[in-house]
């Protein structure tokens, strides 16, 4: 049986529900970026930071991940991150640089 909660990678409907799990900068940056819609470079770059975090990249659709769903997993890797809320920013900052310079490049990817 697969989860109804589970897509390849992380989904942007989530962010809104990590924003109590920690401190009041990890707070700000969720509170910032939840609203915004798919697709904008906040949106993307907080994906792919929870992406890197979760590790979405190796997860399998019969993996205990997730089975549990991508809501599940993506809270409790946030609680289990052991350094500060600056680090967690520290990464969504280098995750929009990421995506900042990926979308100068002006590659595409092609089907």
């Amino acid at each position: 049986m697969y989860q109804s909660d589970t897509e390849m990678l992380f989904p942007s409907r989530v962010i809104a529900s990590l924003a109590p799990l920690r401190g009041p900068a990890w707070k700000s940056l969720v509170e910032k970026v939840a609203p915004q819609p798919d697709g904008e470079p906040d949106t993307v770059a907080f994906g792919l930071l929870m992406v890197r975090l979760n590790g979405c990249v190796t997860c399998q659709a019969d993996s205990y991940k997730a089975m549990r769903g991508c809501t599940t997993c993506a809270q409790q890797s946030v609680c289990r991150f052991k350094e500060a809320d600056t680090e967690l920013v520290k990464l969504f900052k280098q995750a929009k640089k990421d995506v900042d310079d990926y979308l100068e490049s002006g590659k595409r990817l092609e089907a």
